[in-house]
């Protein structure tokens, strides 16, 4: 049923409002979804990584267009075979609901770390969830001796138009957090993180001593597949 497509980077998946004949899942690559406000100023309103869907099952257009952020290959489900095999296998239907869920998580989520009025903050908090939700796509997240190494999946570009920001706000607060012993930059877009607890004390977070390490969680990843 399915088919492969490929996007180089910011190549248009979908257009916002757009009602597309087709669902689709990440294979590899980050998606930006991104919002266009009156002012006709862009926001990026949430990313979509190896193993999320995305798309409006049977009723309603995409309230936001999907770029790829980065070369993105998806596959591709046509709507309507997709909605007819919804109807008859109630462990798909289960798995698609499993996946809105989800996303309604990490929606949350991201409302807390946008609270923070201090962008610092904002950032110890994407450094935090990157960690927790995303630790079993290995390019991203790596354990070394010296601490956690995590490289950003999209561009300061990006990442402050997510953030609420500037760019050059966004540099200022990883060196803030390098100057404060809690990160050390170790190229422009990889950051070795010493301890995540201190990120968590500077996002607003509770102890995050019973966050599973990345070592377990990719075990459990293993495990699933």
């Amino acid at each position: 049923m399915c088919r492969v497509r490929s996007y180089r980077t910011n190549q248009t998946v979908v257009q916002d409002g757009e009602k597309t004949d087709f669902l689709g899942y990440v294979l590899s690559g980050i998606l930006r979804m991104q919002k266009s406000l009156v002012d006709g100023r862009q926001h990026i309103v949430g990313l979509l990584f190896e193993g999320d869907m995305f798309g409006r099952a049977f009723d309603g257009a995409v309230e936001f267009s999907i770029e790829a952020a980065t070369d993105v290959e998806i596959c591709a489900f046509p709507r309507a075979e997709f909605e007819a095999l919804l109807m008859r296998s109630p462990d798909l239907d289960r798995a698609v609901m499993l996946n809105i869920l989800n996303e309604l998580d990490r929606a949350r989520d991201w409302m807390i770390v946008l609270s923070n009025q201090k962008i610092v903050s904002r950032i110890a908090g994407f450094l935090l969830l990157m960690r927790s939700r995303f630790s079993a796509i290995d390019h991203i997240i790596e354990e070394t001796q010296r601490g956690t190494e995590v490289r950003l999946p999209i561009s300061r570009k990006d990442l402050a138009h997510l953030l609420g920001t500037r760019p050059e706000s966004v540099s200022r607060a990883f060196h803030a957090l390098q100057d404060a012993d809690e990160i050390s930059i170790l190229e422009p877009d990889r950051m070795l993180v010493r301890d995540f607890n201190l990120l968590a004390k500077r996002a607003g977070e509770d102890d995050i001593s019973g966050l599973p390490s990345v070592k377990d969680l990719l075990r459990e990843e293993r495990l699933k597949t």
